[in-house]
């Protein structure tokens, strides 16, 4: 299937019309994470406390999470996996400043006790700082190995200036993603991470297909503009560009829409990496490969110019 067949749009003319709102957008994304300092993270990253409650029967999840954000402002309501036992939900908030352990798990109990079900604690743990340190780094190395490795591996499969390109959309993709996630208020839990990583192979799986047909034109017409092979290439794989953006993006709105809260991070993330991605393998990574390529060729032009007036 073709959706744009003999396509001819001037993709590189047009890039600024995009680049321009992708640095408005990392700009107010970094303001809010500024802004909002350590509120970003999710309690996966910070220290506080998790209770596993068994309820007899089915919990109901919306009344119970009604229940405990009238007094505790942020806490998190999940069902556990059906392994843990289909009647068990886990209860996680921050530790509010100057609250003892006692008084909070009172707290909890208190709004529990609201509802008017029976329901036993099967376990009340605290996250310390030192964990949600570790936590953090791990993510943070998980996403730099990530990038790393493909780094390495487009240097070695095309050359280092795809390689350079393919990182630097995959970054601009995720300080976007984040920092959209900032602006509404979302938190950055363990299932974000999870969304972002997934989010980091498919964008520079997107933009190894667009390499891999540049680099077949350049080998087929070496005397063509590199510009004009860029722009050939582009629209050559643009049908199967946007049928398979196309397509994982429905998939991503309907977890978005019908997910629930549960899975809300998760799909959120994954419905904004996919638009910013798609975007960022045409008129991020295509345009950077392009100016360093042009860089490139001008310090070998320089080069043999003085080595040339050496010679004379």
């Amino acid at each position: 299937m073709e959706l744009f067949r003999n396509a001819h749009f001037d993709f590189l003319g047009k890039k600024w019309w995009f680049i321009l709102p992708s640095l408005i957008l990392i700009v107010a994304g970094l303001a809010s994470i500024v802004a909002r300092r350590g509120q970003i993270y999710s309690i996966d990253f910070r220290s506080g406390a998790v209770m596993e409650v068994r309820w007899e029967g089915t919990p109901p999840i919306d009344r119970i999470r009604a229940a405990i954000s009238v007094r505790l402002a942020g806490a998190s309501v999940v069902a556990a996996h059906e392994s843990s036992g289909g009647n068990t939900i886990i209860i996680s908030t921050e530790l509010p400043h100057g609250e003892e352990l006692t008084a909070l798990r009172q707290t909890i109990v208190s709004s529990l006790s609201t509802i008017g079900s029976q329901y036993s604690v099967n376990s009340f743990e605290v996250i310390g700082p030192q964990i949600s340190s570790d936590l953090r780094h791990q993510a943070l190395m998980a996403t730099a190995g990530a990038s790393a490795g493909m780094l390495i591996y487009l240097s070695y499969r095309f050359r280092l200036a795809y390689g350079a390109a393919a990182v630097v959309a995959m970054t601009h993709d995720a300080i976007i993603t984040i920092g959209v996630l900032s602006l509404f208020h979302q938190q950055i839990s363990l299932t974000v991470v999870a969304a972002l990583l997934t989010l980091i192979g498919y964008s520079m799986n997107d933009t190894i297909v667009v390499f891999d047909r540049i680099r077949e034109n350049r080998r087929l017409n070496q005397r063509e503009p590199l510009e004009s092979v860029i722009n050939r290439s582009i629209n050559q794989t643009l049908s199967r560009t946007v049928l398979t953006s196309g397509l994982t993006l429905l998939s991503a709105l309907s977890l978005l829409v019908f997910g629930g809260p549960v899975l809300f991070g998760f799909s959120l993330t994954l419905t904004i990496g996919i638009v910013v991605g798609t975007f960022s393998s045409v008129f991020i990574a295509s345009p950077i490969m392009l100016a360093w390529e042009r860089q490139s060729a001008g310090s070998k032009q320089r080069q043999l110019s003085l080595h040339s007036g050496g010679q004379i």
